[in-house]
């Protein structure tokens, strides 16, 4: 019989697994590791609109250092 704590661990990928979809429809190119860790920051007290405009700064930096893979996401 599975534990409590496995059963929290069950949900929390179901989850994760979930909002990965939503986000790979919106092109957001974050990976579910990715993905829970902006999760947590949220969940934590950070502001969504602020980490959003955090990661985008992070993106557009590492393209201009040639860092970042696929040119096109900063397009977006």
């Amino acid at each position: 019989m599975p534990s409590q704590a496995d059963d929290k661990r069950q949900a929390a990928r179901e989850v994760i697994d979930i909002l990965h979809e939503i986000s790979m429809l919106l092109n957001t190119h974050l990976d579910r590791t990715e993905l829970s860790l902006c999760v947590s920051l949220i969940e934590n007290g950070v502001n969504p609109e602020a980490l959003a405009i955090v990661i985008k700064d992070l993106r557009r930096e590492a393209a201009s250092q040639g860092h970042y893979p696929d040119e096109q996401i900063m397009q977006e």
